[in-house]
């Protein structure tokens, strides 16, 4: 059953709540849970697997990119649905090491809901988060390079953390935070690849 999540200390306590009974949790559980129609939630939800101690999964690059580039087509296209094949879906992690990342993420996802609110509406415009989508498909195309570089990655989760914040939270100002980080990881991947 799908939940309205609007920060992201709900989206949190709301996949601790699915994991609690559960030996693995898989990625099928999770958009389950948070709704077929919640691309700002599930950008979310890569963005912090990426930033959280689960990027050290051997591979979490590849399997991040590829989700990123799915929700991110998906949005391009204009769908209302969100659709993933089953080889993703079916993918999990252990409940100690999702309980773990989530406890790891709680105290700053407390600091970060007491700043964020609705605001610079035109950078969320349908218009606009086709130009999100877009930034999105270069993301996750590129994410498996960026394993190849120290940090990138982590910073790059981070930045689509900040996406998905923005569209659950309709914060504009996010948009263009996120940005700014998609630009330094970028930047830091080119210096040290060239």
């Amino acid at each position: 059953m799908s939940t309205s999540l609007h920060n992201l200390e709900q989206l949190l306590e709301h996949i601790a709540v699915l994991a609690k009974d559960e030996q693995q949790v898989s990625m099928a559980q999770v958009v389950e849970s948070v709704g077929d129609r919640s691309f700002g939630p599930l950008l979310l939800i890569m963005g912090l697997t990426l930033f959280s101690p689960l990027s050290g999964v051997p591979g979490m690059a590849i399997f991040a990119g590829l989700f990123v580039l799915l929700i991110a087509l998906q949005m391009l296209v204009g769908r209302k649905h969100f659709w993933l094949p089953g080889f993703i879906l079916n993918r999990s992690v252990a409940q100690s090491k999702l309980t773990k990342a989530l406890d790891w993420l709680k105290p700053t996802a407390r600091r970060v809901d007491r700043m964020i609110k609705p605001r610079l509406n035109f950078m969320l415009h349908p218009s606009s988060t086709y130009l999100i989508a877009g930034l999105c498909v270069m993301v996750g195309a590129a994410l498996p390079f960026l394993e190849l570089v120290p940090f990138s990655s982590s910073i790059v989760g981070l930045a689509l953390a900040i996406l998905g914040l923005a569209l659950v939270a309709r914060d504009g100002l996010l948009v263009l935070i996120a940005v700014s980080f998609i630009g330094a990881a970028g930047s830091l991947a080119i210096i040290k690849l060239l």
